[in-house]
């Protein structure tokens, strides 16, 4: 397939929405024919509107191109959307009832009946829950960035030995609250124990990415899960330290197996953005790093160290992805090609 697809990025002048803008350029489906952002950026040439903030350079191609806003014309078969939670919900709302199909990183749709909060290698069949949807344009929702590099060490070992209960402490990077961001004076030589509504995300979009498809719609898993979710002076890559308790209590060594072997419904169909390995096992007993690790096959899988015994459950780890591509950008890059593939465009 040529990059026949038109697809825009709203937000595109906010970190998610440049990390957007990187991961399409020459994307063997998709062509990026429109930028939006807000008003006031609208009418701007993309160079002047946007603060680069990204280590790769802005492409040459998309420096000159105008910002529109959501209500002008659009030129597109589907969005990107990196606008902030609270102000998505109405905006990806109209463009579905416009006809254009909403790929959305924010949370406002993601608890909607209809709408699938998708991570392709884990809930793929969810997708057909867009069928439900009345209008001719269809939303798709992310997860959070913290919860799917959980839920991505969590899927394969979930399949297999039947999870019951999950802890986990997440050291979550600055980049996980945009540009500028946690103020430095807060964050340097600290940690800050609270970030708002990552907990909760958490505890409860878990269940919905491991529940099961029915004819009501997704009914929610039963697996129990407490989180405390912590902001660390690292630029990019959240760590998960998990502890989970099990139907059936696998040894290390058959956990990790199960790890490495794990794939899902993108690495079957060899879809662009997939990794090899959805999930890489480190054995060194200092891996996973978010320097090392988070940018494990460009990004796109996570990386589980340290699995072990738990005296309290039965299984701890650590696993870490980069929050702004697995978790974010590149999730719903992926999931958007397996929309392609299964030709609901």
């Amino acid at each position: 397939m040529t990059n026949t697809v038109k697809v825009g990025i709203l937000g595109a002048t906010g970190m998610v929405g440049q990390r957007f803008v990187t991961l399409l350029q020459d994307h063997p489906y998709f062509r990026i024919t429109e930028l939006v952002a807000s008003e006031r950026s609208a009418g701007k040439a993309f160079k002047d509107a946007a603060s680069w903030v990204l280590d790769q350079e802005m492409p040459q191609n998309l420096r000159d191109v105008v910002v529109k806003t959501t209500a002008a014309d659009l030129d597109v078969d589907l969005v990107f959307s990196a606008i902030s939670g609270g102000k998505a919900g109405p905006i990806e709302t109209s463009l579905a009832e416009r006809g254009i199909h909403v790929f959305s990183n924010a949370k406002d749709h993601r608890w909607d009946a209809d709408v699938p909060l998708l991570l392709p290698e884990v809930n793929a069949d969810h997708l057909a829950l867009v069928d439900r949807q009345k209008t001719s344009g269809k939303i798709i929702t992310n997860g959070n960035c913290s919860t799917i590099t959980m839920v991505m060490s969590l899927k394969p070992l979930h399949d297999v030995f039947g999870l019951k209960r999950v802890f986990v402490s997440t050291y979550q990077a600055l980049s996980g609250a945009g540009y500028p961001g946690v103020p430095s004076m807060a964050i340097a030589g600290n940690i800050i124990p609270y970030i708002g509504n990552e907990e909760e995300k958490l505890e409860k979009e878990t269940k919905k990415f491991l529940g099961k498809l029915g004819t009501e719609g997704v009914t929610l898993s039963n697996v129990a899960v407490s989180a405390t979710a912590v902001r660390v002076a690292v630029t990019e890559g959240h760590t998960c330290a998990i502890a989970a308790e099990f139907e059936s209590a696998p040894s290390p060594e058959e956990a990790a197996q199960v790890l490495r072997e794990f794939q899902g419904p993108p690495q079957k169909l060899k879809l662009p953005s997939a990794p090899q390995r959805p999930v890489h096992v480190r054995m060194e007993q200092d891996r996973p790093q978010p320097r090392k690790d988070a940018m494990t096959e460009k990004g796109m899988s996570v990386v589980v160290g340290r699995l072990r015994k738990d005296p309290l459950f039965h299984l701890k780890w650590v696993v870490t992805g980069s929050n702004t591509i697995r978790g974010a950008a590149g999730s719903n890059i992926l999931g958007a090609e397996l929309f392609v593939e299964e030709k609901r465009l």
